[in-house]
């Protein structure tokens, strides 16, 4: 169905010419300044021309590829049309704006409402396919049925047309719910599959204020791209005219995106302004001259190198000494082999000196240290009276209750000086008339 769709406008000469006059008509563009009784209109920029079979597949919420967009360049799309209602409300605030958009068409809406796509074209815009019945998971669907879709699609809308032109072969997979299948059969027939670069989410139960905050919230993040939007929402009217305005305010242009035919060539673009994250050009094989073959100039061997060519001092590697390293310091270059050395006269290293009887010699103090080991320690230094009484008092330990004394040794000097002489006893120590028992100490 849709192959006999594409032959039949490519076989008529008239269908072919109304093709070439619309595609010329949508060219020319609308500024802000040719927009009668709407000077502050946004107009649309430019219009590029595109090759569907060249890139199958843009929008970069799924794809890493866009349309070409220069910095601050939009696309408006809508979706689900069309719906009196609102799909005519939506035209009129297109052309109070003169910005051009592209229509992503329900099969079924078409067959309801052939006259509304007969005003998408005849107001300039892009006509272009969204299935026969918008399934929600498209992409869990067999792949006949899914092809199907796709097709019916096409002829309902070529249908409502009512000339025998076709869409352009631009396709947006309902719910961007897509898989391999749809995508290669698409390719096949030469269908582009659209996706987005930001949607403004007004198919959701949101105001119309939320859609103006996200639509310009995400094209302020991306600043260039396609922008989805859906025609039969009741919200998206009251947030277009708004976001409009905005994105003139902001420095925003719209551009208009038409297929390439026999008559109208793509627009010439390079590759990487098609690429989602392009290569910098401060990179330098993104600025060097493609070369596709390299062409040897010289011989296929080259020349084994020489000894002279490896070091221009001294051909013979064979003497060289291991090169010394060392941490980024440079050391001094070692000379090279054979060193100049002196050597004593012959016979002179024949007998050595006979050792003198001094170096076996050792001291008689040191001998004497060496064999006599200590029997006792030193006896600690001598305690004052006061402080041999201290000592008492913390040795004292207790036994069945009762405090036990803990009798000083007497030191050398206080034996000398007591001689002779019993040891008195020494007193427990006494507090407000009570002894004082210290417990719990133990001297180790």
């Amino acid at each position: 169905m849709i192959a006999s769709v594409f032959e039949g406008l490519r076989a008529q000469p008239r269908i072919v010419l109304c093709a070439g006059v619309l595609a010329c008509l949508t060219v020319n563009t609308a500024s802000a300044a040719d927009c009668p009784g709407h000077p502050d209109a946004i107009g649309t920029s430019r219009t590029i021309v595109v090759d569907p079979r060249a890139h199958p597949l843009i929008g970069g919420m799924q794809y890493g590829k866009s349309l070409p967009l220069a910095d601050h360049e939009v696309v408006l799309t809508f979706d689900d049309g069309p719906l009196p209602k609102y799909s005519n409300q939506i035209l009129d605030i297109l052309a109070a704006n003169c910005a051009k958009a592209t229509f992503f068409l329900i099969g079924s809406q078409a067959n309801a409402d052939p006259e509304g796509v007969r005003k998408v074209r005849d107001a300039g815009h892009t006509v272009a396919t969204h299935s026969q019945n918008h399934p929600i998971g498209m992409d869990r669907l067999p792949l006949d049925r899914s092809k199907q879709e796709i097709e019916q699609g096409i002829a309902s809308v070529t249908a409502a047309l009512g000339d025998g032109t076709a869409p352009a072969p631009f396709l947006r997979i309902p719910g961007l719910r897509t898989n391999d299948g749809i995508e290669e059969f698409a390719k096949s027939k030469g269908l582009q599959v659209w996706s987005a670069d930001f949607p403004a989410d007004d198919w959701r139960h949101v105001s119309a204020g939320r859609v103006y905050d996200l639509a310009i919230q995400r094209i302020e993040a991306k600043k260039k791209g396609i922008l989805l939007l859906h025609d039969i929402q009741p919200r998206t009217v009251a947030a277009l005219p708004r976001i409009l305005r905005e994105l003139k305010a902001r420095g925003y242009r719209i551009v208009h995106v038409v297929p390439a035919t026999p008559e109208l060539p793509a627009t010439p673009t390079e590759p990487q302004q098609w690429q989602l994250h392009p290569a910098s050009e401060t990179v330098a094989v993104s600025r060097w001259p493609k070369i596709p073959k390299f062409a040897a100039a010289g011989p296929a061997t080259l020349p084994a190198p020489e000894l002279s060519d490896l070091d221009w001092r001294d051909t013979n590697l064979a003497a060289r000494p291991a090169q010394r390293r060392s941490r980024g310091v440079p050391l001094p270059k070692v000379a090279l082999w054979p060193r100049p050395t002196t050597l004593p006269p012959d016979g002179a290293l024949a007998t050595l000196p006979v050792p003198g009887a001094s170096v076996f010699k050792i001291p008689e103090s040191t001998r004497l240290t060496m064999l006599v080991s200590p029997t006792r320690r030193a006896a600690p230094a001598a305690q004052t009276p006061r402080a041999t009484e201290v000592s008492a008092k913390l040795a004292g330990k207790r036994h069945h209750g009762r405090a036990t004394e803990v009798r000083p040794q007497p030191s050398s000097s206080t034996a000398e000086q007591t001689a002779g002489s019993a040891a008195k006893p020494a007193q427990p120590v006494k507090k407000n008339g009570r002894s004082v028992r210290v417990a719990g100490l133990k001297k180790r």
